[in-house]
């Protein structure tokens, strides 16, 4: 038989009076997956996160995780899952230190492994320089490793965070992400929401959401693969202009703009020639151009546009 998943979601649904933040969503995640839900602000992910964890009841639909339905077994299910919220709920006015050992508390864990549990939490954020530092003092980046090291206090199997590195500097974002894949590599299952479309590329599986519905789900390079127009980058120093004037050109499916760059999206290959043409023709000189294969921020962008 195929391994039971350990998240689970059948036609899940939340409104909140007219709006409808999680519209039947269906899920179906497995042990030791790293999954990511993706989407802008208002998709609906956090809502997924508080429904999945218990936080809120659904309007409808259903969810189990680790074997339990969230409607009526919440308070088992606490004890087997780790939550981060965008706001994780660190003491600022209390010590490293003095964080994890109240949510040790928290979650009971046995005074026979807490110290060698918390030496080794320490250790794996690389907080034990400053254990004895106000929660309130640390970066933005520490905090957000205390408070993944406070979530991981009672070993849970598997991790819900939210956005964890929103507003995080990117060296902070490139540690975090390495403690990640160590708890991947002792079995434990990360759900994850971000809005940061380069950070769903380390997913091994992902969510593409919008409205409150997933509109694709695959692995990355899978999603990328999805759109089946070929693309084209071109390099500008006019990049908005150019924008709007392609815009308008025939065969054009999808423009977006990335810096000084040009992501087009080309209904077939050969308008690609016309273009380039018509930048010509208004006055918008082109550094460089080159046929491209379509990154996530693509795919979504034109599922989004039809």
């Amino acid at each position: 038989m195929p391994p039971q998943p350990v998240i689970t979601a059948a036609s899940l649904s939340r409104s909140f009076g007219p709006l409808t933040a999680v519209n039947k969503l269906d899920l179906s995640i497995h042990r030791g997956e790293l999954y990511g839900l993706v989407g802008p602000d208002g998709a609906g992910k956090t809502t997924t996160m508080r429904l999945l964890t218990g936080i809120l009841e659904p309007t409808s639909g259903e969810a189990w995780v680790a074997g339990f339905p969230v409607g009526t077994q919440a308070e088992q299910i606490k004890e087997k899952i780790g939550y981060m919220s965008q706001r994780f709920g660190l003491y600022e006015d209390l010590t490293v230190m003095e964080n994890l050992l109240f949510y040790a508390d928290i979650y009971e864990v046995a005074r026979s492994v807490r110290q060698a549990r918390i030496e080794r939490l320490l250790g794996f954020s690389n907080l034990t320089p400053f254990v004895d530092r106000l929660a309130g003092k640390l970066s933005g980046g520490m905090k957000q490793k205390l408070g993944l090291a406070c979530a991981l206090a009672h070993t849970p199997e598997i991790l819900f965070l939210d956005e964890p590195t929103n507003g995080v500097d990117p060296v902070s974002r490139r540690d975090f992400w390495r403690i990640l894949y160590d708890l991947l590599r002792e079995g434990v299952t990360i759900f994850l929401s971000t809005s940061y479309l380069d950070e769903a590329e380390r997913c091994t599986r992902i969510g593409l959401m919008h409205k409150g519905a997933i509109i694709i789900e695959d692995q990355p390079k899978n999603v990328r693969n999805s759109l089946a127009t070929p693309m084209m980058e071109v390099w500008t120093d006019k990049v908005r202009i150019a924008g709007e004037i392609v815009r308008t050109a025939q065969g054009v499916s999808s423009v977006s703009v990335y810096g000084d760059r040009l992501h087009i999206g080309l209904e077939r290959k050969e308008v690609a020639a016309a273009v380039l043409v018509m930048l010509e023709r208004e006055g918008i000189p082109v550094q460089d151009h080159r046929e491209i294969l379509p990154s996530l921020e693509d795919v979504f962008i034109s599922m989004v546009e039809k």
